[in-house]
């Protein structure tokens, strides 16, 4: 018997974490442009009625904390953000699930998703202000129909993305068709939705914003409004980075969930 002797091989060191540099240098950079910014508007080199100082927008921003203005904004503009996303997640996911299995349906309806899909969302502003109001509804239609179709296209491929061996085994066992979905395709899906969901997130957020500040409906984007009519952009910039700051955290949380899917499926984290 021949013996295997197995080399121990000296571990690697272990180098700095380089998500901890990025996040450095990029906070690092962040400041940067807020003290560059504080310089040029100080030395009038930037005029101070359209960019005000960076410490006037601070202050701005801590009066707000603890106005009457903010709590109402921050509540209406994340109801209708997450009712958004969540339509849009139910509907993409259904009609996905749908189209992916019925590909004689899916290519009949591929003209007519490939020309409402580029559409922008903004660009059908006037027609839904006609048709549903200036209520929230609006922006509601406005976000999950940007949404749906981040949803809707990922669900098709994550659909047909199950193992065909798998696929074989479940017609061997005769499984239902809803037990297909539940323990095939689901899961072959599950990556794809995680990625979906985390752009619809950032995508739903810019379009209840916009509805907000275009049609004059309560939240963020109606207070960035009334403080632009009002006269005090340093009020202005104050909730533009409250909406600014709420894209940033939602995205972390979205990246944290799709990472946890992604590692679960075997296949790393995302970047």
């Amino acid at each position: 018997m021949t013996a295997v002797t197995a080399l121990s091989l000296p571990r690697p060191r272990r180098l700095p974490s380089v998500a901890l540099d990025t996040h450095l240098w990029t906070a690092a950079f962040v400041v940067g442009l807020i003290v560059l910014q504080e310089v040029l508007t100080r030395t009038d080199i930037l005029p101070a009625g359209y960019f005000p100082p960076a410490t006037q927008i601070a202050a701005a921003f801590v009066g707000e904390l603890g106005g009457p203005a903010l709590g109402p904004a921050l509540w209406s503009t994340a109801s209708t953000w997450l009712l958004a996303l969540c339509i849009a997640v139910v509907l993409g996911t259904v009609a996905g699930i749908g189209l992916g299995l019925l590909v004689p349906l899916e290519a009949l309806l591929r003209p007519v998703i490939e020309f409402l899909r580029p559409v922008p969302s903004v660009a059908l502003i006037p027609l839904v202000v006609l048709t549903i109001g200036t209520g929230s509804q609006s922006a509601l239609f406005l976000a999950v129909f940007a949404a749906f179709w981040q949803v809707l296209v990922p669900a098709i491929a994550g659909v047909r993305a199950a193992h065909p061996v798998a696929l074989e085994t479940a017609r061997s066992y005769h499984l239902t068709v809803w037990q297909r979905i539940r323990w095939i395709q689901l899961p072959s899906m599950l990556p794809y939705l995680a990625t979906a969901i985390r752009l619809a997130t950032s995508t739903t957020l810019i379009l209840v914003v916009t509805a907000e500040i275009i049609i004059q409906m309560p939240g963020i984007g109606y207070e960035i409004t009334m403080s632009r009519s009002a006269g005090d952009p340093a009020r202005m910039y104050a909730y533009i980075a409250v909406s600014g700051l709420a894209g940033i955290v939602l995205n972390a949380l979205m990246r944290r969930l799709e990472n946890r899917v992604l590692s679960a499926q075997g296949l790393g984290e995302s970047r």
